[in-house]
């Protein structure tokens, strides 16, 4: 359906880097705002999967 070199870091990267940013700032620094909450890997992962393009 879609070639597979249009990730993200190739259709947009300074969007892909700024996502690469974020993440490590989440990995580096701690997060003191009780309402915050991180998503698994697992869970990222699933809704990135095809799974989403059946909400699309």
């Amino acid at each position: 359906m879609f070639a597979k070199d249009h990730t993200l870091a190739n259709v947009d990267p300074e969007l892909w880097d700024a996502i690469q940013k974020e993440n490590t700032r989440q990995q580096d620094h701690i997060e003191l705002i009780a309402s915050e909450n991180y998503t698994s890997p697992a869970v990222m992962q699933a809704q990135g999967s095809q799974l989403t393009n059946k909400y699309a």
